[in-house]
């Protein structure tokens, strides 16, 4: 665990999504869960070691699988954006973890057994402030890499927890993606205001701007793919094959490079079925 500014812890051992804690006198708010239970009890255990009130809060920043598997075994009351109701309303009540190949990172993770959601008791629509200490944290809705996503600001320490809009190293997922909006939220990080931010990765823990310009810059690239393909009409087929174009734009290690290459591929038809096949959208999963 990292002391990346007082009293404001990020965790990025375990697989899956980076974790945050944030210790204040009221007591602790959570930033995501791990995937696997073992996980959970490990990650609450190192919890119990930094003392501070004794009530607990846990903030989703989107409702990828990777951020809900587990959920339920952090037990604590959960927070997230309104649009997460709607993706759980999609969901089976009981989700067994088998058979799916999104390059997730849950699909990775062996005894998952049957998963039971826990949905957010707390939701907001635009933007929500926590006064758990002198100083708020402000919650703020920034759709793009989902339409649950959102950004977590703690403004006196100026820190910036990003979820998955900037995925260093690795492929994003683009299945739930509105990929205009997420390049307008990438900008909107580069502006003056956040300059002297620290700016933390739902995967990968704190970022640099290259990291940021990078990702604008794959973005960017896979937006005029798909809008040329588009523009000719194309079966969502052909944009599962820019899958192997844009998998070049990430320097990976040899033993991920398929995973990616899935993740691209599963992400980019899904998303040009829906963005530019209406007819075929009620075909898809959330």
């Amino acid at each position: 665990m990292q002391e990346i500014a007082p009293k404001v812890y990020i965790e990025t051992l375990y697989p899956g999504v980076t974790l945050g804690a944030i210790n204040w006198s009221h007591g602790l708010i959570l930033i995501d869960s791990p995937i696997r239970q073992e996980d959970a009890r490990a990650w609450r255990s190192t919890l119990l070691n930094l003392g501070g009130g004794v009530d607990k809060m846990l903030v989703i920043l989107d409702g990828h699988y990777d951020r809900t598997v587990g959920l339920r075994n952090m037990d604590c009351t959960v927070v997230g954006h309104t649009r997460l109701l709607d993706i759980y309303r999609g969901r089976p009540v009981t989700f067994k973890a088998q058979g799916t190949e999104t390059g997730a990172e849950w699909e990775q993770q062996s005894n998952l057994g049957s998963i039971r959601w826990a949905a957010p008791e707390i939701t907001f629509t635009d933007q929500l402030s926590i006064y758990w200490d002198d100083d708020p944290i402000v919650l703020q809705h920034r759709p793009g890499p989902s339409s649950a996503a959102i950004w977590v600001e703690l403004v006196k320490e100026k820190v910036l927890f990003l979820g998955d809009l900037v995925t260093p190293g690795q492929a994003p997922f683009l299945a739930s993606a509105d990929l205009p909006l997420w390049i307008e939220q990438i900008k909107i990080l580069m502006e003056k205001k956040y300059k002297n931010h620290l700016m933390v990765s739902g995967r990968g823990g704190l970022l640099a701007m290259d990291e940021v310009r990078k990702q604008l810059k794959f973005l960017e690239k896979a937006n005029q793919h798909l809008e040329g393909l588009a523009a000719k009409k194309a079966r969502p087929e052909e944009a599962q094959n820019l899958a192997n174009t844009l998998a070049s734009s990430f320097n990976t290690p040899p033993e991920l490079k398929e995973v990616f290459r899935q993740r691209l591929r599963y992400g980019l038809y899904q998303y040009y079925v829906r963005r530019y096949c209406p007819e075929e959208t009620a075909a898809l999963e959330e």
